[in-house]
């Protein structure tokens, strides 16, 4: 019985005799009237109806005039709206702003002949036609001609918002683009073919946004970085002027270095090349909606954005479905796409969709020069942008290493992680002179950053062994410490407004860490201190970190690593437990590798899957050398040297306050023990055992040995002795250094 009455309702008529078409037939029947009649209406227009094309055509001139053709547009859109409602909008607003399009149009249009009964009368068919008089006779009767062209025109922009959702700016942009054009075409001639960075359109014709609905959330953050552009223009004017910049020492000392201003050209790098391959997204679409609807869950698909190396599907789940029961079905889709690994973002921040991420059949590869070249990049806020690449609609992402402050990049072997480091300094080097941004470079490694050696933007040479990157960590605290204290005395919060005011500028400093893994093994309380330290403090006098690990696991990315570099970025990793290290979630084990990353930071909390930004070592060379034949690496010795000072908080030097009363306390005592200096000096462990440890380097104790105690190898009265000794050791070791 069941089965009968749901065959009934199937059919065309009840039992009364009343219809019972189902909505889809109806919507049906309606759009195929809808596109029967505008074909009809084309084919009369072009001559090719017949008799009763004639008669047709002849009805549409007396209707629209010379806008004959807005009558099967106008009919076309509605069929379209049938097809297709806008998911977040009412239709009946659309269909109200074309129906005001034609109406305003068709009074323009008429606007072209006089407002005269008699001539109308001979006119018939022409000008806007009846439908163009409707609006244009009361309004120019009543005011006049031109204030009856305004308000018509004022109409039709009004119906133009309407249909497309678009803010008044953003359709002031499109209406002028064609005269910004040519604007910018005459201009671009007599600009310097020498110019840093040039400008093109946020997303290239490669990747498109196939809508199949009328989601512009996006213009939003376009609106936005308009009206930031009079800043920008200001900071990149401050930006071109060549100022002496500093570079202080733990000592106090600071070395004015050489100011050279280096234009390097973009054509040192590759332009894009190749398009990425999505495959039949049509039936894609359907292989979706299909297989969630055969576990239950009904879904209404969204637009599609292909992207450099996934291409996104979006839908809109029914009312009441659960997101944890679509993201379950992972397996599943990736199953019935015939494609592996399937990522789902549920949902996409902003909107109220998921996203389906399938991988492209062929992907395209994005270089370093399209995200240098994009309106991203020319409006940003601040010289220490970084251009990370691009995300899975296509749009170059660019992101603020001020703000960050610091970065985190972790992954597994042949993910791109040496690339993603190679784009971020070439990012930094195509903004900043030598002057104001120096890099401390450190390679355990010996490999990844051999390349950028004598380059003029280092402050010491690449750092390859650990006592050295021990060393210029402690460097960098005194240095931190030094530059806190200038500012204090000048009155300035940060770098910014104290390079801004005073004549001595400050150079930003950016340490990069090819491997922390290695460091952390070999000296991992001092690194992992120092590195906290630098995180918490450093920001405010332009002192930056970008880390870099092969191997992120919880003794490498620490707990208190992660809570002080929030701004993190994870290539493919092996597990899920790898990437909830690094991001603290899931999805960095699905992605494809070869610069597929996930990017969090403290602005950004939802991760945001981006192709990275390519650099091979050839553009890297072109780079190098070009900046090598401009000027010459001015090397601070001191950082990376052995006897360096300016431990900023590591007091391990022979001239810690406290260690002539450890010397005199051994001395005197005999007694020789961290837990004895710790009760008699009132110090912490780490101190206590950092000065016996000098002591022990001074040759004042023995060795420790197990639970037994230290042995006092001198006598009070030989400690002159020692005293005026010690240089003459000193030195010797730094003979045998050089």
């Amino acid at each position: 019985m069941a089965r009968r009455r749901s065959y009934r309702s199937r059919s065309f008529f009840s039992r009364s005799g009343g219809p019972l078409l189902s909505e889809d037939t109806t919507s049906g029947l309606v759009v195929l009237l809808l596109l029967a009649l505008a074909g009809v209406s084309i084919f009369s227009i072009l001559g090719l109806a017949g008799p009763f094309g004639v008669f047709w055509l002849s009805a549409l001139k007396n209707l629209f005039g010379w806008g004959v053709w807005l009558f099967p547009i106008f009919l076309i859109v509605l069929a379209a709206l049938r097809i297709r409602p806008p998911e977040e909008r009412s239709s009946g607003v659309v269909i109200f702003g074309v129906l005001l399009s034609v109406l305003s149009l068709s009074s323009l249009i008429d606007s072209m002949i006089p407002l005269d009964a008699t001539l109308r009368q001979q006119l018939v068919g022409e000008g806007g036609g009846y439908i163009g008089l409707f609006l244009r006779y009361p309004l120019e009767t009543i005011f006049g001609f031109w204030v009856s062209l305004l308000v018509l025109t004022l109409l039709f922009l009004a119906s133009l918002l309407l249909i497309f959702d678009l803010p008044l700016s953003h359709l002031g942009k499109i209406l002028f683009s064609p005269f910004a054009a040519i604007v910018d075409f005459f201009g671009g001639l007599f600009q310097s073919s020498g110019a840093r960075i040039s400008s093109q359109g946020e997303r290239d014709a490669d990747y498109q946004v196939h809508h199949f609905s009328n989601d512009e959330e996006e213009e939003e953050e376009d609106e936005k970085e308009e009206e930031d552009e009079g800043e920008d223009e200001e900071e990149e004017e401050a930006v071109a002027e060549t100022s002496e910049s500093l570079s202080g020492l733990g000592s106090g000392k600071s070395p004015r270095f050489k100011p050279v201003n280096i234009d390097l050209p973009l054509t040192l790098l590759m332009a894009s090349t190749g398009k990425p391959t999505s495959g039949d997204i049509d039936a894609n679409r359907e292989l979706i909606k299909h297989t969630l609807e055969n576990f239950g869950i009904s879904v209404e698909m969204g637009d599609v954005s292909v992207g450099p190396t996934v291409t996104q599907y979006t839908l809109k789940p029914d009312s009441g479905v659960k997101l944890s029961a679509i993201t379950s079905l992972s397996n599943d889709l990736a199953l019935a796409l015939a494609a592996h690994p399937i990522r789902i973002e549920a949902p996409i921040p902003g909107r109220p969709l998921v996203g389906i991420e399938v991988p492209n059949k062929a992907v395209a590869r994005v270089h370093l020069r399209e995200i240098l070249e994009s309106d991203g990049f020319m409006k940003r806020t601040s010289n220490l942008a970084l251009a990370l690449g691009k995300d899975v609609t296509g749009l170059p992402w660019v992101v603020d290493l001020e703000r960050m402050p610091h970065l985190l990049v972790a992954g597994s072997t042949g993910s791109g992680k040496s690339v993603a480091l190679n784009g971020i300094i070439l990012s930094l080097l195509y903004q900043n002179n030598p002057a104001d941004l120096k890099f401390i470079l450190v390679d355990p490694k010996r490999v990844e950053f051999s390349i950028y050696q004598h380059m003029p933007h280092l402050l010491t040479p690449i750092i390859t062994e650990v006592p050295a990157t021990v060393n210029a960590l402690k460097w960098l605290l005194g240095e931190m410490d030094r530059r806190f204290s200038l500012l204090a005395e000048a009155g300035h919060r940060n770098i910014q407004t104290y390079n801004q005011k005073e004549e001595e500028r400050l150079s930003y400093i950016i340490l990069v860490i090819d491997e922390l893994a290695d460091l952390m093994v070999a000296a991992g309380s001092e690194v992992e201190g120092a590195i906290i330290r630098l995180a918490q403090m450093s920001r405010a006098v332009g002192i930056h970190l970008i880390l870099a690990t092969q191997r992120p696991s919880v003794d490498v990315i620490t707990g208190l690593i992660k809570a002080n570099i929030t701004a993190r970025i994870a290539f493919s990793v092996a597990s899920l437990t790898d990437s909830r290290t690094i991001l603290d979630t899931a999805g960095a084990e699905k992605l494809l590798g070869r610069g597929d990353l996930l990017y969090v930071s403290a602005e950004v909390t939802k991760s945001k899957r981006l192709q990275g930004a390519f650099v091979g070592d050839d553009e890297i060379r072109e780079v190098v050398h070009f900046l090598k034949n401009k000027a010459t690496p001015e090397y601070v010795t001191e950082i990376a040297e052995k006897k360096g000072r300016g431990a900023g908080g590591f007091d391990d030097e022979p001239d810690d306050p406290l260690y002539a009363d450890a010397e005199d306390l051994v001395l005197t005592t005999r007694k020789a023990s961290a837990s004895f200096l710790q009760r008699r000096m009132k110090v912490g462990y780490a101190r206590a055992a950092r000065l016996l440890d000098i002591l022990e380097a001074r040759g004042v104790i023995g060795p420790g040995d197990g639970a037994k105690p230290r042995d006092v190898l001198i006598r009070p009265d030989e400690r002159d002795i020692l005293d005026s000794t010690q240089p003459e050791i000193d030195n010797a070791d730094e003979n045998e250094e050089f």
